[in-house]
């Protein structure tokens, strides 16, 4: 193995990142502070509108956090007590928490094992008459099977959240995630591929009745200043998150294709080695998370840890089995898929400006594992 002359190996680095923005970041940070608006400003207006070029999407709406703009989706398509809405067991907690923060009732369906995105056939088995919504995760950033997931909700007239938080930028047949069921989802959370340096979210929609509805419950109801229309919340995007979204969007491609060939180097080193990401045909990968599947996780994450590189778990335990939702009832077997993957994923690391250096020295260590535990 090589000599490598560094002390360690992060899952992301985002000190690097800041070297390359911190000036354009600095300035209009000042902007917003010589301005004195700090919420709902300009800022907010421009970012709105640069998503929604990006997205190809009607409107923008920014929000607190990405966990927000799943509650303001479920609010405004009036989802609440007595309804079910299905989605996936394995994801971030958030997908399903909102669900149950409105009253309605989280039914999980297992997923597809090669991408881990939520199986449409196993969607359509979960649907009852009292279900609503389907809420789709885009996990890691590869896009969820959209075509037969919109087929099964037109056929059963259910409503369409994308969960796109970890997907912003990804394409499906030439639609970004997040535009194409009827609400699109977007966090800002720092570690996203698109991130802000605190909480910060977004929510998209072409319907303009969506839109309107939104905006209102973001801002505590209200669409005149001190005239509520219905009880909202306090979700709204603060113009310094803004600004610093506002420098970090125009290096949002750029960083997306660095993204991907490292993704690749890690393919073309490991493929008929160890399970890796897959790559669905019109299903667009953007590697939120670049992940691999083994048996012997643990002792590989031991490995990894002595020799100072980093690694992560997403996620531990599926959904169903948290203790939060022991009440609805869910068992250990009911989802042997998402179980299954639970017990052998291991996130790598992957950011923008991991040099090939670093990722030789990942790649020699977890080759050298493999080798020695066959």
């Amino acid at each position: 193995m090589p000599e490598y002359k560094f002390d360690r190996v992060p899952l992301l680095d985002l000190q690097e990142e800041w070297k390359l923005i911190r000036t354009s970041v600095i300035d209009k940070v000042i902007e917003v502070l010589d301005s004195g608006q700090y919420i709902l400003g300009d800022k907010v207006r421009e970012f709105e509108r640069r998503t929604a070029n990006y997205l190809n999407v009607t409107y923008s709406l920014g929000t607190a956090s990405g966990t927000d703009s799943l509650q303001l989706a479920l609010k405004a398509l009036d989802i609440g007590p007595g309804d079910e809405v299905i989605t996936t067991p394995f994801t971030f907690f958030a997908t399903a928490e909102v669900i149950a923060q409105e009253g309605a009732t989280p039914v999980f369906a297992d997923i597809e094992p090669s991408t881990y995105n939520i199986h449409p056939a196993k969607i359509e088995e979960a649907i009852t008459n009292k279900t609503k919504a389907i809420v789709v995760v885009h996990l890691y950033g590869q896009v969820a099977n959209m075509h037969e997931i919109m087929d099964i909700a037109h056929k059963y007239d259910l409503q369409v959240i994308e969960d796109a938080c970890q997907a912003i930028g990804a394409e499906y047949n030439g639609k970004k995630a997040g535009t194409i069921g009827d609400v699109g989802c977007f966090s800002f959370f720092p570690t996203k591929n698109l991130g802000a340096f605190g909480d910060a979210g977004l929510v998209v929609t072409h319907q303009k009745d969506l839109y309107e509805r939104i905006k209102r419950i973001r801002n505590h109801g209200s669409e005149q200043k001190y005239y509520h229309y219905e009880v909202g919340m306090n979700s709204r995007l603060d113009e310094l998150q803004a600004a610093i979204l506002l420098v970090k969007v125009s290096y949002l491609d750029t960083f997306l294709t660095k993204r991907k060939e490292i993704a690749d180097r890690y393919t073309e080193n490991f493929q008929d080695k160890i399970t890796i990401p897959p790559m669905v045909k019109s299903r667009e990968h953007t590697f939120h998370q670049y992940c691999i599947e083994l048996d012997g996780r643990e002792e590989l994450i031991s490995e990894l840890k002595n020799h100072d590189i980093a690694s992560a778990i997403y996620y531990p335990v599926p959904l169903h089995l948290q203790e939060a939702f022991r009440d609805l009832g869910y068992k250990e077997g009911d989802f042997p898929v998402a179980e299954r993957v639970a017990k052998r994923i291991v996130a790598l690391p992957i950011y923008p400006t991991l040099s090939k250096e670093k990722q030789d020295y990942v790649i020699d260590i977890v080759l050298d594992f493999l080798e020695n535990n066959g």
